[in-house]
């Protein structure tokens, strides 16, 4: 074991030859591999494949992470079951002998090679926060978790305020608005039917749960989020549920609810009082003070950007895989290009990022970051611009995205690669 000393609090396993071949021969009497490509051209199932390597993980059965090794591959001792789940998902997958493995291995432990081999032995518990009525494809972390077939729960406020979280390592932060305005959907859709009834149902939710607002609910439901994520949970958030998240800590104590959203007006001078020590990721920034305008603050730069459907891309950040390995995980894909998506929160303005937040992708030209991570506490969170990596422009009722069709979207993988993070178990760091 050697520790990683970036910051986190992680100890990773590296692979030097004799732990090599103790491991190799210690899984089974051939100690045959499985090897699951992730680069560009050897896998047709990437979204898939981490699928297979969190059912091999509730099989008790350690996967390791070769990151930068063809598109960040996975490898686990070779049986049958194992060969027979990857051809039944059809995942991409060779069986390679101890010797092969070793030299992969030993070629990854080189140090001019920016490669790693992680080990991954946790099998993490996923907890979703969403609204019960709302279907996998509502959200593209539930429908790509459920085409790669990794179990989730679905939890909301009354779960959270209930303390279910500690019984979690990883949270999602459904596409929600935690400032308590309704999506700022009021000027588009306040007649629709969906839309009464959604503002219904969280306001007899506030009452049943003893608040007299939904903003003071969401608020409450943010700070135990907060909690589960300083005591070391994980926490990843698309979408309106990045800004709206740090807008409501920021905003603590302070009405920023016009009266159409909760009965009175918002104290005028609210953008005066924002605090920002106690959020995550943002600082300085401005709220929308128009709750017609379908926007919250100027974190987000979806009404100000210039950039073209067909020229929107973002590119990921390449990070040492021996001593940055938390973001280089993160990032593992087979391609550093990835094609933009929108969302009502697209990307984030580059100035109001926090110093100590690490920014994983960006659109340097147009000086917006779309993918960024930290640490808090002992935990950590991702916030991930957008809404579907693979649907450009994702309008209410649009028809939910099948991804059969995009198999290998490195948009999703991104997303995946969170999911995965905690497997690689947490130690105590040594001083």
């Amino acid at each position: 074991m050697t520790l990683i000393p970036v910051g986190f609090r992680w100890v990773m396993t590296r692979c030097f030859s004799g732990l090599i071949i103790l491991f190799l021969f210690a899984g089974s009497i051939n100690a045959r591999q499985l090897l699951i490509p992730m680069d560009k051209g050897g896998q047709r199932q990437h979204l898939k494949a981490y699928g297979i390597a969190y059912w091999v993980l509730e099989k008790q059965q350690d996967v390791f992470w070769l990151l930068n090794y063809r598109g960040g591959s996975f490898m686990t001792d070779y049986n049958a079951e194992v060969e027979r789940e990857c051809r039944i998902r059809g995942v991409d997958f060779s069986v390679i002998s101890s010797s092969e493995a070793a030299s992969i291995l030993d070629d990854i432990a080189r140090p001019d090679k920016n490669m790693e081999a992680v080990k991954l032995e946790k099998v993490p518990k996923i907890a979703v926060y969403s609204p019960p009525h709302m279907a996998p494809w509502d959200d593209a972390v539930t429908l790509v978790l459920t085409y790669a077939e990794i179990p989730y729960d679905i939890i909301y406020d009354e779960e959270v305020l209930g303390d279910e979280l500690a019984g979690y390592d990883w949270l999602h932060l459904h596409h929600e608005d935690f400032t308590g305005q309704y999506g700022k959907f009021y000027a588009a859709y306040r007649n629709a039917p969906w839309y009464i009834k959604q503002k219904k149902d969280l306001e007899r939710m506030a009452a049943e749960l003893g608040f007299n607002k939904v903003s003071q609910m969401k608020l409450a439901v943010v700070k135990k989020i907060k909690e589960f994520t300083l005591g070391g949970g994980f926490t990843f958030a698309m979408c309106s549920a990045t800004d709206t998240y740090d807008i409501a800590l920021a905003a603590e104590g302070i009405d920023i609810c016009e009266s159409m959203f909760d009965g009175d007006p918002a104290d005028p001078n609210y953008n005066s009082k924002l605090n920002f020590s106690r959020t995550f990721a943002f600082k300085n920034f401005t709220l929308v003070t128009n709750p017609m305008e379908y926007e919250y603050s100027d974190i987000d730069v979806t009404n100000t950007r210039s950039v073209k459907a067909e020229n929107d891309y973002f590119g990921l950040f390449e990070f040492s895989a021996k001593w940055d390995v938390v973001p280089a995980m993160l990032t593992q894909n087979h391609t550093r290009v990835i094609k933009g998506f929108m969302g009502q929160t697209t990307a984030f303005r580059k100035s109001l990022i926090k110093p100590s937040v690490i920014i994983l992708g960006e659109n340097k030209s147009a000086g917006e970051a779309r993918y960024i991570h930290g640490e808090v506490g002992k935990g950590f969170f991702s916030f991930y611009g957008g809404h579907d990596p693979e649907d450009y422009q994702h309008r209410v009722g649009d028809p939910p995205t099948d991804l059969s069709l995009h198999p290998t979207s490195p948009g999703y993988r991104l997303i995946l690669n969170n999911v995965l993070f905690p497997a690689a178990r947490k130690k105590k760091q040594k001083t």
